[in-house]
């Protein structure tokens, strides 16, 4: 019996010593090292991938902090890994930057794309945690709670099968790091929604209202060689349009989705303080973009995707140039060419804002940008002298160290090639005159 409770002991040390080794001490969030990869498969998990020296790192160490307390209460382990001491994690998974954020589920990992924000980063980890598909079994039991889950709720109506429901489920695994899919019974949809419609359909719930699916045909295969992969890209690029609010923030984390849409993509250009607050002129400037936006929603909605940007940075290393706040700015996703009014922010009116995009879509108004191989070459001129301007701002001892050293040293390299040739020179007049010397001598 003694010997049963010394082996009990003895095991419950070993797991806490194991623990200890593997997770670190932390308490919310977890410290992985090398033997992660030997445990990576039990449970899910939300990862850190990190550098002691990254700056972006150290910025996000509270706000991943507060994830893990969010998360507390869920299956999902919250961790980080220091890439520097433990280099085979970080290339077992690939990690190319740092800070990259990963969802870890068995064989399955995904890269979170967003913002690093408290709430997002919840959310998406959330989302990958639970089923691709929900359904009014799970911890929405109604219509009303489901539709408050998320602002934005794609949903399947109908039996589950045949075409739309295989490209439904596939556009669902595609988008569910970023949103939100149900799948409903013929009875438990809206009544509005199935009235009018044939069974299947998908469905969207956005800001209140609802947009369906147009499906391309009652038979699908009939005019559609291929016709699942075709659905497919068809569904999915219907949703990939109908994700985003329709006045979106927009910020360097949701900047490349919104780029898929290939939409024309309008932007108020604001700028917010640390505390995120805009003066009362950006406030006036922005409510009468909205206003614009909403009276034209269904006008533009499948042309333009709107939103405001609280951060200039983002806007001026696009257009290559400093905008004046607050001003207008249209970006097309597709060719990367940009579109400034001509008017002054101050005079922007509704209506002007219209004319602007009216002469957008009929391709009247000014165009800048592209891709061309002169306005590559600018652009890496300007992200260079930006980037270099912005560190001297904010260090200029650490500027002139990290490109003062290089300089000397390469200086140093120079002048001692020039002095080494000027020096042989010497030497060699000198050994002249010595032969010189020494002929002469011997002749007398």
């Amino acid at each position: 019996m003694t010997s049963i409770i010394r082996s009990l002991i003895g095991m419950s040390i070993l797991l806490m010593s194991m623990s200890n080794e593997i997770f670190g001490h932390e308490a919310r969030v977890l410290e992985l090292s090398d033997r992660f990869l030997e445990f990576q498969k039990e449970g899910m998990w939300l990862v850190k991938f990190y550098a002691p020296w990254c700056g972006h790192c150290k910025r996000l160490e509270p706000i991943f902090n507060h994830v893990a307390q969010a998360l507390y209460d869920s299956p999902i382990r919250v961790a980080k890994v220091d890439c520097t001491r433990f280099p085979t994690v970080s290339s077992a998974f690939k990690v190319s930057g740092y800070p990259t954020i990963m969802f870890i589920r068995g064989d399955v990992s995904h890269v979170y794309i967003g913002d690093r924000k408290t709430d997002h980063i919840v959310q998406y980890a959330r989302r990958m945690a639970g089923p691709t598909i929900k359904d009014l079994k799970g911890t929405c039991t109604d219509l009303q709670c489901a539709f408050k889950e998320a602002e934005i709720i794609f949903s399947f109506v109908g039996n589950q099968e045949g075409p739309l429901w295989v490209a439904y489920k596939a556009v669902a695994h595609q988008y569910q790091s970023q949103n939100i899919f149900y799948a409903f019974d013929e009875g438990e949809a809206p009544v509005e929604w199935t009235q009018k419609r044939e069974i299947p359909f998908v469905a969207v719930r956005k800001e209140g209202e609802e947009d369906f699916f147009a499906n391309p045909s009652k038979d699908p295969f009939s005019e559609f060689p291929g016709t699942d992969h075709n659905l497919t890209e068809l569904l999915s690029a219907w949703v990939d349009r109908e994700r985003f609010p329709t006045f979106v923030e927009i910020s360097r984390g949701n900047f490349p989705t919104l780029l898929s849409t290939n939409k024309y993509i309008v932007m108020a250009v604001l700028d917010q303080d640390k505390l995120g607050r805009i003066t009362p002129e950006m406030t006036e400037f922005k409510n009468m973009v909205l206003s614009v936006v909403m009276k034209n929603k269904n006008k533009y909605h499948q042309l333009f995707q709107f939103g405001w940007v609280g951060t200039p940075s983002l806007v001026n290393s696009i257009a290559m140039d400093t905008l004046p706040i607050p001003s207008l700015f249209i970006l097309n996703a597709t060719t990367f060419q940009h579109h400034i009014p001509d008017d002054e922010p101050q005079h922007l009116t509704h209506e002007a804002i219209e004319v602007f995009l009216e002469s957008v879509l009929n391709e009247t108004a000014p165009v800048f940008g592209g891709r061309s191989l002169g306005i590559r070459i600018y652009r890496a001129y300007y992200e260079g002298k930006t980037n270099l301007s912005e560190m001297w701002a904010g260090n200029p001892v650490l500027t002139t160290v990290i490109f003062g050293l290089p300089l000397a040293f390469l200086s140093l390299i120079f002048y001692s090639i020039c002095c080494a040739d000027f020096m042989d020179a010497n030497d060699d007049d000198g050994m002249f005159s010595k032969i010189i010397t020494t002929i002469t001598f011997c002749t007398i």
